[in-house]
């Protein structure tokens, strides 16, 4: 499309996104959390993989605001030891106001590298040792439930993305050969593509994963589980793709292009299969969603992102037990949450997205 038409169809976008409440908020609530993950360290106060065994399931830490004369205060905390309970034979976690510990901002802490490139170890919040702030309570071996969230979301997040990218342009270009050449060409392009989509994809992620050698670090095993994922994928895309080359073929122009010898290649590159931009970014949106809940059921299920490092499929994996889901909601509602509503997200906006950009969608409303 030349500037002015996307210029006026970017302006068409936005202005049906303005219109409805529902998918603004969406699209913001994308922008957010996304936003999140490339501060991830600034924001979360410890590391991803900090312990503190003494605190081993602490509920999420109370900042206090009121002094012992209810009259406002900088926020605080105090610290808390573990005890046992002689009566229910339990343990449980005692606050020591002896000694208040403010909440400092913009304080030095773990060393970390923002947007993955930068050495730091300036953090928003924290505070002094022995203290501990844990907003959202800690996990079985003592780590922040808060900072992982945080920094699981940098793998559960961009697992799609990475994925699309591999599997998208290898769908782009079959499916553009396969439709473009048809015939026999087509005929067994296409009953390779339905192979690959024959195969149960999630118990082949289970077979794949479970057989991956167990002393892969989590950077190896993430790279694994998206190629696994992209190779999954692309035959499907591949598919839609031919059904659109196999009409858009026929247009004027291709025809033109052709008699004037243009190459074959060229015609695929430069007319086919950029008419096809339209469905790849609805269907970036709607497909994310997808790789994130199979890296979510793998790391679950203990064959994804292994511990200490963090996803919020693996930190699901703490809430399977009755126990923690009645006393410990916290460890099912936070990953659970996020997944639950950016899957949601991203499903709302791709819908929405492919209203605007589909015209089948407007003649089918009218």
């Amino acid at each position: 499309m030349i500037p002015t038409q996307e210029k006026t169809m970017r302006q068409k976008i936005w202005r049906e996104f303005s219109r409805d409440k529902v998918i603004l908020a969406s699209l913001f609530f994308l922008i957010f959390v996304y936003s999140l993950t490339l501060i991830a360290g600034f924001l979360a106060p410890y590391k991803e993989d900090f312990s503190d065994r003494d605190l081993a399931y602490i509920s999420p830490t109370p900042v206090f605001i009121m002094n012992e004369h209810q009259q406002l205060t900088w926020p605080y905390v105090v610290t808390y030891k573990r005890h046992f309970d002689p009566e229910t034979y339990g343990f449980g976690f005692l606050p020591d106001y002896s000694r208040k510990y403010p909440v400092r901002f913009l304080t030095k802490g773990q060393d970390y590298k923002l947007l993955g490139l930068i050495p730091s170890n300036i953090h928003l919040f924290g505070v002094a040792e022995p203290a501990r702030i844990f907003l959202l309570g800690t996990d079985m071996n003592g780590r922040d439930n808060f900072s992982r969230l945080l920094y699981g979301a940098q793998v559960s997040l961009t697992i799609g993305f990475i994925g699309l990218m591999i599997a998208f342009p290898i769908g782009l270009i079959y499916g553009g050969i396969s439709g473009y050449f048809g015939g026999r060409v087509d005929n067994a392009m296409m009953r390779v593509a339905e192979i690959i989509m024959s195969i149960p994809s999630f118990y082949l992620l289970i077979s794949l994963a479970a057989i991956l050698p167990s002393g892969l670090s989590s950077t190896q095993r993430f790279a694994l589980i998206v190629a696994i994922l992209a190779f999954i994928g692309w035959a499907g895309i591949s598919r839609i793709i031919r059904g659109m080359v196999l009409s858009i073929k026929e247009y004027e122009f291709v025809e033109a292009s052709r008699s004037l010898g243009a190459s074959s290649l060229w015609i695929i590159v430069k007319h086919l299969l950029p008419q096809t931009a339209t469905y790849f970014i609805i269907a970036a949106t709607l497909n994310v969603p997808g790789y994130l809940l199979a890296e979510s059921g793998l790391s679950f299920l203990g064959l994804g992102i292994q511990p200490p490092d963090a996803s919020w499929g693996n930190m699901l994996r703490e809430a399977q037990d009755l126990t923690n889901i009645t006393l410990r909601p916290w460890l099912l509602l936070a990953p659970g949450g996020l997944i639950f509503l950016t899957i949601l997200a991203f499903n709302v906006t791709g819908d929405k997205l492919r209203d605007i950009l589909d015209p089948r969608s407007h003649s089918k409303r009218a």
